[in-house]
């Protein structure tokens, strides 16, 4: 009886929150004797993609300072605008995937990776 109780609260749980297991398995990366567990992908590169975009308007910015690296730094601008573009598909393909996988649950978070 109490393992139903539990199932029946990861269920209502997951209609809550459909970031609840919904992304896949996680992936784990073994590193010698620790492991990299990887979890909420879209998350995660929505978040690589920002650090990213950091690094390239940075060292473009700072490329200006010099004449002779201005073409790398309008290179770099201009990697880091297509980075901007990306943003939004990464959303935009979470969503796709949670209002599948959700099947059009009407509690859906609203987070903006």
């Amino acid at each position: 009886m109490s393992q139903d109780t539990s199932d029946q609260a990861e269920d209502q749980q997951d209609q809550q929150d459909p970031d609840a297991g919904h992304e896949g398995q996680p992936i784990t990366l073994t590193l010698g004797n620790q492991e990299l567990v990887l979890r909420q992908r879209f998350e995660l590169l929505s978040i690589i993609n920002d650090i990213g975009i950091f690094i390239f308007f940075t060292v473009g910015s700072v490329a200006f300072y010099w004449h002779e690296l201005f073409n790398v730094g309008v290179t770099l601008f201009v990697i880091g605008s297509v980075q901007l573009g990306i943003r939004p598909l990464i959303r935009l393909t979470r969503r796709v995937q949670l209002r599948s996988l959700t099947r059009g649950t009407p509690n859906e978070v609203a987070r903006d990776f």
